[in-house]
């Protein structure tokens, strides 16, 4: 008899590494029709990229040799154009003005969940779009209808709901995530299982399109102007390369002597990079912030809200409470913050549900 999922197709965006080729298998285990499909990004000219960097030319031959492993097609499509644009140079503008912005977020809201699943939808007529992200998937029945959530994953280490906030519940609906109910260690059991040759291919670490070095890419990009390192008493200590360079709480690679020392405040009018040794008692550690930009998944959230906050990730999510001023939300934490970050996304939880985020302001 055959399986009633059969002719439900599945475009699933390969990338190269072992999770999205155990999703790919795992949904054709399942009896999906499945198609594989590659993202073509922009990357600086005559950069050179490690073997594990997403969407890279190796990243390209290596999602080939998935596709060929597990019997499937696989399309390569070139959204260069619209990722420098919409990802790209918002990184650098943010960056420009001050801010330290999370590139992937911007990423999944309009490449991967937004470009990507209108194009499988209409070129293959896929009836679902799936990643390799590590987050649940559950649909909740109400009185009306079924909605969808997303859940934190089996493996909290590598859970990545932080950086898809800007999902909706009805969204959810086109989408699959095949890997919430599994460690990493599993994913790479299966891999092997499945004799996929990147079972053992080490995860991508850094922004895709940045290159070996941060540091190196903004040097290259941004317009910066050097400056003063004072502590917070005023004397200085040296000279900073552009403030866009540093962020609250960095250690290393202040390059000043006597240390340890932290970046307790960033001085955009005077230019000024303010440092300080007792990071416990100084301006990296806060209890409130504002953000903007919210989205919540489920439609708007009833106010004052209590819950739980996420500034980065793989931070520790801490009790809070969401109030809203305008267009604005005020974030109160029971315990202070370390190092709340202008740019960053702060993404709310109920436990393992994920509510939604925003942007710090």
């Amino acid at each position: 008899m055959k399986n009633k999922q059969a002719k439900i197709k599945v475009a699933v965006a390969l990338r190269g590494g072992v999770d999205s080729a155990v999703a790919a298998a795992l949904l054709k285990k399942q009896g999906y029709e499945v198609v594989g499909v590659f993202m073509q990004f922009w990357f600086p000219a005559g950069e050179i990229y490690g073997e594990n960097r997403c969407c890279s030319l190796q990243a390209w031959q290596e999602a080939q040799e998935v596709a060929s492993a597990l019997g499937i097609k696989i399309y390569k499509v070139n959204f260069g154009r619209q990722f420098k644009r919409l990802v790209v140079d918002e990184f650098l503008r943010q960056y420009q003005n001050g801010l330290t912005p999370n590139p992937c977020v911007t990423c999944n809201k309009f490449i991967k969940f937004d470009l990507l699943w209108k194009y499988v939808q209409t070129v293959f007529g896929a009836d679902y779009l799936a990643t390799g992200h590590y987050v649940k998937r559950v649909k909740i029945k109400n009185q009306k209808s079924n909605i969808y959530a997303l859940l934190r994953s089996k493996d909290k280490n590598k859970d990545q709901t932080y950086f898809l906030y800007n999902l909706k519940s009805a969204q959810l609906k086109y989408l699959l995530f095949p890997l919430g109910d599994y460690t990493k260690a599993e994913v790479r059991q299966l891999a092997k299982k499945f004799k996929l040759a990147v079972y053992a291919k080490p995860d991508s670490q850094e922004i895709c399109f940045v290159g070996k070095s941060h540091y190196d890419f903004l040097k290259k990009y941004l317009r910066l102007k050097s400056g003063d390192i004072i502590d917070i008493k005023g004397r200085v200590w040296g000279q900073h390369q552009g403030l866009q360079l540093y962020t609250l709480g960095q250690r290393s690679g202040l390059r000043i002597s006597g240390g340890p020392w932290y970046v307790a405040e960033i001085d955009h009018k005077k230019n000024l990079l303010v440092v300080t040794k007792k990071q416990k008692k100084s301006a990296i550690y806060q209890s409130q912030l504002v953000c903007q930009q919210i989205n919540w998944l489920a439609g708007n959230q009833k106010l004052p809200l209590n819950c739980q906050a996420q500034i980065r990730y793989r931070s520790r999510a801490v009790k809070c409470l969401v109030t809203r001023s305008g267009k604005k939300y005020l974030v109160k934490f029971m315990t202070p913050i370390r190092a709340i970050t202008p740019g960053q996304s702060v993404v709310f939880y109920d436990g393992d549900k994920l509510l939604g985020g925003g942007v710090i302001d």
